[in-house]
């Protein structure tokens, strides 16, 4: 009790600390360790037996890692994924290997650390790349695929590490124990197999009708733990199994559930994991081997480095992106532990290589913040030097635009063919030049200063149209407007539903999510084309509109809170579906009342 006690509090303490620091939770639960381990305040006697309870965090996290990757999803990114993501473990395992071999180690011990330290952080990348809004770009998109590979690369690698560190001459009894192994080997993937495919769903919908909820958590649990031990009895990992179960039951109606049911636990195991991690790290090296540790981490990062910006040629990303890319995935990842731990357990890494590797992997995840703050402001400055915002002439323009990508040049283009010039605003320099060669005038500035929207004419001005597509972004130009200029109507463009509904408890008058109108034409075109009558697709497509927009008001509150925000979403969703049938149904019991036909057009 009073060890977890101790566990709880300086999780508590370090996590969030690391956390604001934007040093990202592992380091903190790795600092945690290190604070109340041997060499701190020596709170925990056997970091070593603490090692091997929380290992159970890495199952389930293999386990939710299987539940989200259904075959469908790994097809559809196979080129991206399994090209990419294999290349870049290749490139950057070739780069450390030889490092490993001018050291003196055996090749199965370059060749289990070299790959283990090509291993990225998960946590940290995505959780940068969501930051920054990068995941829907090219250098995002690759770096998740590399992520994605490395997630499923994590398996084959352990069973490496313990097949080269167990390998040894064999004699006939040898040999024929180790087919029966094998043979058991295949016997319990086959029962994993079935397990998956005919006893879990079963079991699962069982479970799920009865009204004691506890009850599936405690399904999921028992369903993980008991493969992981018929996988551990034969001798094969803990880990694979779980691996396995996951992907079986990534098709699963019940994948989310599990999934939620699971994360609770897996999180605090996960980051017992990383504590034990700290404790068992040999800080001792820093002071008796300050060059091998601050060497090794200068050739980890910079090798790593160095292999994702060539490969960032080959797979045709942008040099500032290439730049960002290798930054981004430069450090070690939190699977590199358990790698590194399973080839000192197998004998195929000495326990002091294996000490060192572990703590150079640690220090590499606090190198990525510095590193991408170095590359924000020298990198990206020598690439693109900053631009001075335009002198924009006042000339009383009705409206003010902030932003001229593909929303924002359809406004202005109507407002042009009216008659209306609107004075322009946006910050890419790209963007503005291809405007200029194309006849339009748009000035260069930033929106959320107030001198440059003073200076265009904000307080002359009737409409200021937001039309920006990075959300925090454009509820600065927002707030800085309703600060200034209250006369001013607001016209924003929402990236989404919370986006929406944060622009309208900010005071935006009219708010348009960027691609509702769109598909909801489209929603309308495919009605008709499974023969709805074009009056019968456009009054359905007009109630969901009143539906949509509805419930954007009445929501407002919950959009905070995720689980209340998706209850309401449900239950608004299954109400207007009940709705929408109920109004069909009166509809063909009224077959005279056809309205306007396609040939026919609108009613005047």
């Amino acid at each position: 009790m009073n060890q977890a006690i101790v566990f709880l509090a300086v999780a508590l303490v370090f996590v969030p600390l690391a956390v604001r620091l934007g040093l990202g939770s592992v380091l903190g639960y790795l600092l945690a360790g290190v604070a109340i381990g041997p060499l701190g305040l020596a709170l925990v006697s056997d970091p070593a037996a603490l090692l091997h309870t929380s290992e159970l965090g890495v199952v389930l996290m293999l386990f939710v890692i299987g539940l989200e990757l259904e075959p469908q999803r790994l097809w559809a990114m196979r080129r991206a994924v399994f090209g990419g993501g294999s290349a870049q473990m290749a490139v950057c395992a070739a780069l450390l290997m030889p490092v490993g071999l001018w050291l003196g180690w055996t090749w199965q011990a370059a060749l289990v650390a070299s790959l283990a330290l090509a291993l990225s952080s998960t946590a940290i990348v995505v959780g940068l790349l969501q930051e920054r809004h990068l995941m829907a770009l090219p250098v995002g998109r690759h770096g998740f695929s590399m992520l994605l590979f490395q997630d499923i690369a994590a398996i084959p690698l352990l069973g490496l590490a313990a097949a080269l560190g167990s390998a040894a001459p064999a004699d006939a009894t040898a040999s024929g124990t180790g087919l029966t192994q094998l043979g058991l080997q295949a016997g319990a993937v086959v029962a994993v197999v079935l397990l998956g495919r005919f006893a879990a769903y079963p079991a699962m919908r069982f479970v799920a009708t009865l009204p004691v909820r506890e009850l599936f958590t405690g399904l999921a649990l028992l369903l993980v733990l008991g493969v992981a031990a018929l996988m551990q009895a034969v001798g094969l990992s803990m880990g694979l199994g779980a691996f396995m179960a996951g992907v079986l039951l990534a098709g699963s109606p019940y994948r989310h559930a599990l999934e939620s049911d699971l994360l609770p636990f897996k999180g605090l195991l996960l980051g017992l994991f990383f504590i034990a991690v700290g404790m068992s790290m040999q800080l001792g090296l820093l002071a008796s081997q300050p060059l091998q540790v601050g060497l090794g981490l200068l050739l980890v990062v910079a090798l790593k480095a160095l292999g994702l910006w060539l490969l960032g040629r080959f797979i045709g990303l942008h040099p500032s992106q290439r730049t960002l890319l290798a930054v981004l995935l430069s450090q070690v990842g939190e699977f590199a532990f358990v790698v590194l731990a399973a080839g000192q357990l197998s004998g195929v890494l000495p326990t002091d290589t294996a000490a060192l590797l572990t703590l150079i992997a640690a220090l590499s995840m606090a190198t990525t913040p510095l590193l991408l703050m170095a590359h924000d402001r020298w990198l990206q400055a020598e690439e693109a030097p900053v631009r001075p915002a335009d002198a924009i002439e006042p000339d009383h323009a009705p409206v003010l635009l902030a932003g001229f990508g593909r929303y924002g040049q359809i406004v202005a283009r109507l407002l042009l063919a009216t008659g209306i010039r609107p004075t322009v605003i946006d910050h890419d320099a790209d963007t503005i030049d291809s405007a200029r060669r194309a006849g339009f005038v748009v000035h260069f500035g930033d929106a959320t200063e107030a001198d440059l929207l003073a200076a265009a004419g904000a307080a002359q001005a009737r409409v200021m149209v937001v039309a920006i597509d990075d959300p925090q972004q454009a509820s600065r130009v927002v707030a800085l407007v309703r600060e200034h200029w209250p006369q001013l109507r607001i016209v924003a463009r929402a990236r989404d539903a919370v986006h929406a509904m944060d622009l309208m408890e900010d005071g935006v008058h009219h708010v348009q999510r960027e691609l509702f109108e769109s598909s909801l034409r489209s929603g309308r075109a495919v009605l008709e084309a499974l023969d709805f009558a074009p009056y019968q697709a456009r009054q359905l497509a007009d109630d969901f509109r009143r539906y949509s927009e509805g419930f954007l008001r009445s929501a407002r509150a919950d959009r905070h809170n995720q689980d209340d925000l998706i209850r309401r979403v449900r239950e608004a969703r299954e109400q207007f579906e009940r709705q929408m049938q109920a109004d069909l149904a009166r509809q063909q019991r009224r077959p005279g009342d056809g309205g306007w036909q396609r040939d026919d057009g609108p009613p005047a």
